[in-house]
């Protein structure tokens, strides 16, 4: 395993946790409702620089040249580690149903835990997983948070999919149902 120093650097930037908690406060302050679409969209810019540092973790990590070939077995287990290196927690990735992979994290940098909002916040993050995930699987990928540690859930759980099963998913809650049940899976997933 490689260490930081010996990594070569892309202009990757670390910003602390505090640094997009108070982004994330004064947008909400100051634009409201736009605030989320601001931050999805500046976390969506960041998601093909974080696949290349993706790219030379694993290279550097596992031997692994090209993230296709990485065995899906051991998906999970290596976007854990590599996000915990990169500072924004532990995500553990788990099918959900048929078309969705969620990804899940008591940890997440982006939250603010317990900090009592209405609504999942961590708008950045799924901008930059959109795009993360999209690079990663070849194809469009959305992403949506259902559970967030902002507003006092013991987990942040993003779901990734198409773009068409998530709309339908949006759409299904919108109407009142969770989102297992909008999924069709039992709620202990």
């Amino acid at each position: 395993m490689t260490t930081d120093q010996s990594r070569p650097h892309h202009g990757g930037l670390r910003l602390g946790r505090r640094v997009l908690h108070q982004l994330r406060s004064a947008l909400e302050r100051d634009t409201g409702l736009q605030a989320s679409t601001y931050l999805q969209e500046a976390g969506f810019a960041g998601g093909e620089e974080l696949y290349q540092e993706f790219r030379e973790w694993l290279l550097a990590t596992r031997g692994v040249e090209d993230p296709g070939d990485l065995d899906a077995e051991f998906l999970s287990e290596t976007l854990s580690a590599f996000f915990a290196d990169q500072g924004w927690g532990r995500l553990e990735a788990t099918p959900v149903g048929e078309s969705v992979l969620a990804l899940d994290s008591a940890e997440w940098a982006e939250s603010v835990e317990a900090g009592g909002g209405e609504f999942p916040s961590c708008h950045l993050t799924c901008g930059m997983l959109a795009d993360f995930f999209g690079r990663l699987s070849d194809g469009m990928v959305a992403v949506m948070e259902v559970e967030c540690r902002s507003r006092g859930d013991a987990r942040c759980r993003f779901l990734a999919g198409s773009p068409d099963t998530l709309s339908t998913l949006y759409d299904r809650m919108a109407q009142g149902a969770g989102y297992s049940e909008a999924l069709g899976v039992s709620s202990s997933s």
